[in-house]
């Protein structure tokens, strides 16, 4: 396939907000695509060259890439920065350049997929002194010779701004249709994927070997395996009954951290170690400590699920989230280091020496576990309590609030693993009344758009954020949020707000009602923890529901906004709100 054939599928996925059709275009374009090529064209539909647990970087700004369209048409870098301020996008600001000069050579619309993808994985690998000139050279060519389609998406995939509104849960449905013109394979599909989650990979799997080709799909040390999460039941004894016997253990207030680890006697391998987020991202270079953890572990590998919480480097006690996200940096690690020590709280364990233990029930993995991880300084096996009785958990929960963590997990003793399932194996019990609000657990919220400020916010340039939760691979509104922000919050918010801000309401944007229609659109990128009063029922907001009275309880710079809390889990939240208040 040409890149240009490509850019034209881009163009169609740009162009529709449903997401059906959009499903359609994608099922088209993967029958239409080579075996050998459509893993690469799969990392291209949502602007990468690798999958996001690779920590490859494009490393290219905005001014770079003026520079580089400058370049390619012989146009002045001021006419091209006049462009993009009209427009508000690179990548329509080099296609109209591109059009503009008729006469650029080396036009190659029979380029094909497979060339562009290799020019621009080339450059990811630039760096050292000249590493810039290099890309804006090799930008500049790889430019000047496509068409002015394909110009527009290779001028916004190194800046992170591909914007054609999905995710891979999206690829996942077209790969279904592809196989079988309809959804049929998607849970079959998605559990190949949560357990590895390269979308490339799944793609080409599957479209060399069909369905049969999942079961060749296995966990692999140094991919990340999607993490477990936690449902809501509104107390204890619904704990009991819906799950029988439990294990208890405390709910950290940290950093999720899933470590991978292998002891290989290769002077190649210089990382025994490999970490990532819940969010896939390879968090490796933040947690230097952990290179030396092989002491503590009795195993040859071994993947294990963590959180990571602060120490106070004086008095040794735990401290809060937002002291811990320091640690969340690519720079100065040692100093950092120094000053905020971590303790990993190890929980569980997914893999080890050859096998894996998905499948085995928490009451296996838990003697493995504790079998495994030896005593020292860096590691430490989370504690916790087996019981059936809804009496113990309350007790436990209201030991772990005392000594001011969050409250518990409760664990159904005899589940496996289910890698990015929100079932009731696991669940929350979280305590924020009189505290954060009355709401029994919090909301992470995907900031959508935001006014510009009245009053003393006018120096901020942000004031009230519109917030929306998570519907499949669309956001929808909940509530509007504009106090319970410190001056600090506002700082950094207002910076990280305007780099991502956009000229048009995302397509992943649903239902957005004109009562709360924002000054300035945001692409969904930054996740907030909100509590509130209570939920009520709400015809304007696409949620269907509202919160009453939210509070800002933290920035969530560890969350996505593909791990922000669904649609599904608000009706949840309000059917027990709302049985709760009837009991």
């Amino acid at each position: 396939m040409t890149f240009s054939e490509l850019s034209v599928y881009f163009q169609k996925l740009e162009s529709t907000p449903s997401r059906n059709t959009m499903t359609e275009i994608l099922a088209d374009l993967f029958r239409s695509a080579q075996e050998e090529e459509i893993g690469k064209i799969c990392y291209l539909l949502l602007g990468r060259v690798a999958p996001l647990y690779d920590p490859i970087e494009f490393g290219v700004a905005d001014k770079f890439m003026i520079r580089a369209i400058a370049k390619a048409y012989g146009a002045t870098e001021e006419v091209v920065k006049d462009l993009f301020k009209r427009l508000g996008d690179l990548g329509s600001a080099a296609q109209e350049v591109k059009s503009q000069k008729s006469k650029v050579k080396n036009i190659d619309q029979k380029l094909k997929v497979e060339e562009v993808y290799k020019k621009l994985y080339a450059i990811t690998q630039e760096s050292g002194e000249g590493s810039q000139e290099k890309k804006i050279e090799a930008l500049a060519n790889l430019l000047a010779s496509v068409d002015a389609l394909s110009a527009r998406y290779i001028a916004r995939i190194p800046l992170d701004k591909l914007r054609l509104g999905f995710s891979d849960m999206t690829i996942l449905d077209a790969l279904s249709w592809m196989l079988n013109g309809d959804k049929s394979e998607r849970v079959r599909l998605e559990d190949a994927y949560n357990v590895r989650p390269d979308i490339g990979f799944i793609a080409e799997t599957v479209r060399v070997h069909r369905v049969a080709g999942l079961s060749r799909v296995h966990m692999k040390l140094g991919v990340p395996v999607l993490a477990s999460l936690c449902q809501r039941l509104p107390s204890a004894d619904e704990m009991i009954k819906k799950m029988g016997e439990v294990a208890v253990e405390p709910k950290w207030d940290g950093v999720r951290v899933q470590i991978h680890y292998q002891n290989s006697k290769l002077k190649t391998q210089k990382l025994k170690v490999k970490t990532f987020s819940r969010n896939l991202e390879n968090t490796t270079v933040m947690f230097p400590e952990l290179q030396d953890v092989g002491d503590q572990l009795r195993a040859k590998e071994i993947i294990l699920d963590s959180e990571a919480v602060g120490m106070d480097p004086v008095t040794g006690n735990l401290i809060p989230f937002q002291e811990t996200m320091t640690r969340k940096r690519k720079h100065d690690i040692e100093e950092t280091r120094a000053q905020v020590p971590l303790k990993f709280f190890v929980f569980d364990v997914l893999y080890k020496d050859g096998k894996e233990l998905l499948n085995a029930p928490l009451s296996e993995r838990r003697v493995i576990l504790e079998d495994t991880v030896q005593k020292g300084s860096i590691l430490s096996v989370s504690p916790q309590i087996v019981t059936s009785r809804s009496d113990a958990i309350r007790e436990y929960h209201d030991a772990q609030i005392a000594k001011g963590l969050e409250g518990v997990v409760v664990k159904k003793w005899v589940s496996p693993y289910e890698p990015g399932r929100r079932g009731y194996s696991w669940v929350k019990f979280k305590e924020e009344e009189g505290k954060t609000g009355k709401l029994t657990d919090t909301i992470d919220a995907v900031v959508m758009g935001y006014t510009r400020g009245q009053g003393k916010r006018t120096a901020f340039g942000v004031g009230q954020m519109l917030l929306g939760v998570r519907d499949g691979d669309e956001y929808v509104t909940i509530t509007k949020l504009g106090s319970g922000t410190t001056e600090a919050e506002l700082v950094s918010l207002s910076k990280t707000l305007q780099a991502i801000c956009v000229k048009e309401k995302p397509a992943q944007y649903r239902n957005v009602h004109k009562n709360f229609m924002p000054d300035v659109w945001v692409s969904p990128r930054i996740v907030l923890e909100i509590a509130g009063d209570d939920l009520t029922r709400s015809p304007t907001h696409g949620a269907g529901v509202a919160v009453r009275f939210p509070r800002l309880v933290r920035i969530r710079e560890d969350k996505s906004a593909e791990s922000a809390t669904t649609k599904q889990e608000i009706e949840t939240m309000y059917r027990q709100q709302t049985a709760g208040s009837h009991a």
